[in-house]
């Protein structure tokens, strides 16, 4: 029996450890979205000193950070508008392609399905934005400046001194 066991083991430990690595990740960050409107993180972020939180409002309070509501947007430059100093936001209500009211942002960043992330507890504990994200403040156009995946967090966690239990982040 264990003649049979141990080379049926080793035959699907080598073929997941093939397949893993030469299958694509889906989950890998994409370093080629094209967002429906140019918007500025380094503009907002950066040189209006806008915190995330501001327009990422559900990141203290729930497992994804969540895109602003367009409300949020024309609040901001509706006012700023009658200065002269930006233009209105007017992109979401002409664009036919987009549903009413809404901008359909593309994700960056993914998660496998068995990954179970929040930012929530991230925020409280301080772990500020660009520790994942990079210099958000500075880019045009968000691209991700590292791969997050189980090295990145465990390396976090160890530093940090925080459970690495599998059941916190794996379901």
């Amino acid at each position: 029996m264990t003649r049979f066991v141990l080379p049926v083991v080793l035959l699907l430990l080598v073929a997941g450890g093939l397949t893993a690595a030469l299958s694509q990740r889906p989950w890998s960050p994409r370093r080629d979205v094209v967002q429906p409107i140019a918007f500025s993180h380094r503009i907002h972020a950066g040189e209006r000193h806008i915190p995330c939180e501001y327009c990422h409002e559900y990141a203290r309070r729930s497992p994804t950070a969540g895109v602003p509501p367009v409300g949020r947007c024309v609040g901001c430059h509706e006012q700023m508008n009658e200065h002269g100093a930006l233009p209105a936001v007017t992109q979401p209500w002409t664009d036919h392609r987009q549903p009413a009211f809404e901008i359909a942002w593309n994700r960056v960043y993914t998660l496998p399905d068995f990954v179970r992330f929040a930012h929530r507890p991230h925020v409280l504990a301080g772990v500020r934005c660009q520790e994942c994200h990079g210099p958000v403040e500075t880019m045009d156009r968000v691209e991700p400046v590292r791969d997050i995946d189980m090295g990145f967090c465990i390396g976090c966690h160890t530093a940090r001194g925080v459970s690495k239990d599998c059941s916190l982040c794996h379901y």
